[in-house]
């Protein structure tokens, strides 16, 4: 009976293996889906997690600690998708130019191994998804969300044009502080435009440094960017600009009573800002990266800073 069974098994087993789908089709839609997920930078979360901190930052003060389960989901679900979005789109505005450059010659769109209309769909996919996730919130939240797509949409192709695509950017990545307000609180108050001007501030020193790294390979081909205009002064202006972010964070917690355990998130903030520095001294293309890629705890000491404020201070 046992051997009988096992027969059996063998021959649907090589029934399975004869057929199309399993010869051809399955193994071709997995490598398809590979070259989506790297798109999208799935296997590099450091966008994701640059989004997310100034999400958590506003979520958490509009929110006096206790932001609201959903709105928390949606935004979180939302940093996700629309990262995702901005990366295909991106890469379908660089599609010319990343062949040129070291760090992306490799990308999916850059070395022909999907199309320009896939990263389109990609793009339209994920944003659409992202948009039926923020009709769940209020109206005020959606109005800014067309903002927010302006925004996303346009970055990529600013750096042809303009020399500060920087600062454009950081608008994008900080969007969500005044949308997050609008969503806990139904407003937009002059204290979550403080905080977006840290967000701003922030996010164009790290993509400074992020560009530091393209630098040559951008001068060769022509693109624009905060690294090529600062040139010798990069590390100086890179240092003001973290110096702004920690102020203008410093003031948005005072505005709002934040009290020792936020001072030591900013201060724990600033080291992280010193061994950046320390990083780039030599200008050197990985210990730039290196020094982007250290921006995660930047905004992690930042959050760290206020979750345990909201934590252990008497209300």
């Amino acid at each position: 009976m046992s051997n009988r069974l096992y027969d059996d098994l063998e021959r649907t087993r090589d029934r399975l293996e004869g057929h199309a789908l399993f010869r051809r089709v399955l193994p071709a839609l997995g490598r398809t889906l590979r070259e989506y997920w790297w798109l999208v930078r799935g296997h590099r979360p450091i966008g994701f997690w640059l989004l997310l901190w100034p999400v958590l930052w506003a979520l958490w003060i509009a929110g006096s600690g206790h932001p609201q389960p959903q709105v928390f989901a949606v935004f979180v679900a939302g940093t996700w998708l629309m990262r995702s979005a901005g990366c295909a789109i991106n890469d379908f505005a660089d599609r010319r130019f990343d062949p040129h450059v070291q760090r992306t010659h490799d990308r999916p769109l850059a070395a022909g191994r999907i199309s320009s209309t896939e990263a389109l769909v990609v793009f339209a996919g994920l944003a659409l998804v992202a948009l039926s996730l923020v009709l769940r919130l209020n109206p005020l939240v959606q109005l800014y969300s067309l903002g927010g797509a302006v925004l996303a949409v346009v970055y990529p192709f600013l750096k042809r044009f303009i020399s500060l695509p920087q600062f454009w950017m950081g608008a994008a990545f900080s969007w969500s502080i005044p949308m997050a307000f609008a969503a806990e609180t139904g407003a937009v108050p002059r204290l979550a435009w403080l905080l977006f001007c840290a967000g701003v501030l922030w996010a164009a020193a790290y993509d400074t440094l992020y560009g530091m790294v393209d630098r040559e390979d951008d001068l060769k081909i022509g693109l624009k960017s905060t690294a090529i205009l600062f040139g010798d002064a990069d590390r100086l202006i890179i240092g003001l600009m973290q110096g702004l972010t920690l102020v203008a964070l410093w003031l948005a917690g005072r505005k709002v009573g934040l009290g020792p355990w936020w001072l030591g998130g900013l201060g724990a903030a600033g080291m992280t800002f010193v061994y950046q520095q320390w990083l780039i001294r030599r200008r050197e293309r990985d210990a730039c990266f290196r020094a982007f890629l250290n921006n995660a705890w930047t905004g992690a000491c930042i959050f760290t800073g206020l979750l345990l404020h909201y934590t252990f201070t008497p209300s």
